[in-house]
């Protein structure tokens, strides 16, 4: 089937700003990407308002990632510190709406980089539950699903596979799962089975190859996976996230020590044609 196809500007900027995407959101759209992906670090880091003017004029959809960095904590955390991740969550909602985004995407539930073991994970997922629920009411109400996102071990110790965020999101309104293929082919032992068990309860994928570079220059079975994203009745964007490593935050976050592309618009423009020729076969 033919699928949106999008990326996100982590490919190239961090934080994103007004200006890094009035330069950035033109090309990708001449390039023939159906939509471009916002990252909210930190609420106020780009104008919603402005935004949603210019991605209409260049009739670009969109849709926006959360993102879970030192002190944003669901889990395992002091009450001050989740009410002010709730906060965050709420904004980030807000930014979705305003831009037309169906969605926010991330591991909405704790920081990325923090693992420790976890003893008790009945009694964390139903804290999770506990603290993720309004966010997900008051993103519900406003259109958008909180989609959460299982991260690789090294990088959480919360939600590494689907069928643990399966059993977290377990009841939870307004919520949804994010697939990253990046994970999944660490933590997952047959993805497209992995993909097909969250059937009905996908609500975004993001696309790269397995060392986070260029989508086809790696070793991931894509037609297995796409297939089995079809199975699972799936019909959203698929969306390239990768990384510059020239910025210190991101970069440092996403263990990005060396370039993954000869440029970062070749893995952009690389991976679409790569993904256009499987989705539009």
């Amino acid at each position: 089937m033919r699928r949106q196809l999008g990326v996100n500007t982590w490919v190239w900027a961090s934080p994103l700003d007004d200006e890094a995407l009035a330069r950035l959101a033109p090309t990708i759209r001449d390039w023939g990407f159906d939509a471009i992906e916002l990252p909210v670090e930190n609420l106020g880091d780009w104008n919603p308002g402005r935004a949603a003017d210019l991605l209409a004029e260049l009739g670009l959809d969109a849709t926006v990632v959360l993102v879970m960095g030192p002190g944003r904590e669901l889990v395992e955390a002091d009450s001050a510190t989740v009410a002010d991740t709730q906060d965050y969550l709420r904004g980030v909602v807000d930014a979705a709406a305003a831009v037309g985004s169906t969605v926010i995407a991330g591991p909405a539930y704790a920081s990325v980089g923090r693992t420790w073991p976890i003893e008790d994970r009945a009694a964390a997922y139903a804290e999770l539950r506990e603290h993720l629920a309004p966010v997900g009411e008051y993103a519900a109400a406003r259109g958008v699903t909180v989609a959460v996102e299982p991260l690789n071990r090294y990088e959480t110790s919360v939600l590494n596979t689907v069928d643990q965020a399966l059993e977290a999101l377990d009841g939870l309104g307004g919520c949804a799962l994010a697939l990253d293929v990046y994970h999944l082919n660490i933590e997952e032992t047959d993805i497209p089975a992995a993909i097909e068990r969250a059937s009905g309860r996908i609500g975004h994928v993001q696309v790269c190859a397995n060392d986070r570079g260029t989508p086809g220059r790696d070793h991931l079975d894509w037609t297995g996976i796409l297939g089995a994203l079809d199975r699972s009745g799936y019909t959203g964007p698929l969306v390239i996230e990768s990384f510059t490593a020239h910025n210190a935050t991101i970069a440092t976050a996403a263990s990005i020590w060396r370039p993954l592309a000869p440029t970062q618009d070749a893995l952009a423009v690389d991976g679409l044609h790569f993904l256009r020729s499987l989705t539009d076969a």
